[in-house]
Formats: structure tokens, C-alpha cells, sequence
């Protein structure tokens, strides 16, 4: 199912678990809009709160993962991670 297909009833339900930019997809989060550089519209994944985080980008033909060992990101280091991420591509 893609993201804009959703109800009201289900884009509403996700965004206390997504926020504003994501959605659901492939049956985790989707980004739907940018609103920093690695939220990549159609990046899929999972943000876990004890510090992992996985995402691929199929356009970028990329797979991506951050574990840590803390409750969270501390100190904004899965910002960090991604950001660091998609800078590093070399088209």
C-alpha cells in the first residue's frame, strides 16, 4: 500500500508514531517529504527506541543500518548517521 492510499483514519493513527513527513509502507515508515537532507521521499525502514535504525532508498540502490547501545539517540547521532550517509554518495 502506498502512503497516499491511506485513510484519514490510518494517516492520523501514524503520525503519532511518524510525525509529519512519514507515513506507512512495505509495512514500516515511509518518508514522504523532505524536511532534512537524508529524508529521501520513498526511503523505508524503522527507527527502534533502543537505539537501532534501518532504511533503504531503492533509488540510491542503498541499504543502510546505526545500532547503538543507548535507549534512543543520544545527542542526535542517527541526524548525524543519515546525514553523513547520503553525503557520502558519489554519483
Amino acid at each position: 500500500m502506498k502512503t497516499d492510499q491511506l485513510t484519514p483514519e490510518q494517516r492520523a493513527s501514524a503520525g503519532l508514531f511518524l510525525g509529519d513527513n512519514r507515513g506507512w509502507g512495505f509495512g514500516v515508515s515511509m518518508v514522504t517529504k523532505r524536511d532534512y537532507v537524508a529524508s529521501v521521499p520513498g526511503r523505508f525502514g524503522w527507527d527502534g527506541v533502543l537505539g537501532t535504525s534501518w532504511y533503504s532508498d531503492l533509488q540510491e540502490d542503498m541499504v543502510a543500518m546505526l545500532m547503538t547501545q543507548c535507549l534512543g539517540f543520544p545527542s542526535g547521532i542517527d541526524r548525524n548517521f543519515w546525514s553523513s550517509t547520503y553525503q557520502a554518495i558519489d554519483d
